[in-house]
């Protein structure tokens, strides 16, 4: 990125860091989150973190690990979760006990978005409960992006997309339906993800590169935009976009 492209990206609500490599990434953005957790934990006893699922972060959780963090003053929870049991291959919680609550940060404690319920409706309610009882704000939230344009589990497709978008809803769970999600899920929602100290959007690939830009083109408003997009504009702070090829 040059100065200036810098510069333009942090007015339009995000700024951008590109990254040679995605191992350089994942050490640098896995430092960041270490010092916002520490800096909570020495400001107020506890540190709150979500992240998210997918293929994509698993250097960085690799890397977030090893840091040496008071891992026992630290609840993690997802950002976004699909509504299958943690012995599925597809769920986050698996993937998150497996790599990054590892070593010295098994001593988190894991606040899931999954409970064993009738219907992700249902399984939301009772997250939503357990959830209340933590210390919000988040402290730091990492969020993936799909080619779609979505993050967490706002689909552009979701049957309930204007909810989901809406930087006001009051809730801190929220399930979804969308046909391109395959089953349902359950997310956080935007103000609870906004509401971090430190919100970074981790992307890696040419692919997701163009979509990212194409979404935060000013021509593209009201009902068209991407959820990332939405995401991004309800931040009441700079999001910190991480990239590398």
């Amino acid at each position: 990125m040059t100065g200036q492209e810098t510069a333009q990206a942090a007015t339009q609500g995000y700024d951008w860091t590109a990254f040679s490599d995605r191992e350089a990434l994942a050490e640098t953005l896995a430092d960041r989150v270490a010092e916002t957790l520490s800096a909570a934990i020495e400001r107020r006893g506890a540190g709150f973190l979500a992240v998210s699922g997918g293929t994509t972060p698993g250097r960085f959780f690799a890397a977030l690990s090893s840091r040496p963090i008071t891992w026992n003053k630290v609840t993690v929870t997802l950002v976004d979760e699909r509504f299958v049991p943690p012995s599925s291959p597809r769920s986050n919680a698996a993937l998150v006990a497996d790599t990054l609550l590892r070593n010295d940060a098994s001593a988190a404690r894991f606040a899931p978005l999954y409970h064993a319920a009738e219907s992700a409706d249902a399984a939301a309610i009772a997250a939503e409960a357990d959830l209340a009882t933590l210390p919000w704000p988040l402290d730091a939230a990492v969020l993936g992006m799909g080619t779609d344009g979505h993050t967490a589990s706002f689909f552009p497709d979701a049957d309930t997309l204007p909810d989901l978008l809406d930087p006001h809803n009051a809730r801190i769970v929220l399930p979804v339906e969308a046909a391109s999600a395959g089953e349902p899920r359950l997310t956080l929602s935007i103000p609870r993800l906004t509401g971090a100290g430190f919100l970074a959007l981790h992307i890696e690939g040419a692919e997701k590169r163009a979509v990212f830009e194409a979404a935060m083109q000013a021509a593209i408003q009201g009902d068209d935009r991407k959820p990332i997009r939405a995401v991004i504009e309800a931040s009441p702070r700079p999001v910190n976009v991480f990239w590398a090829p």
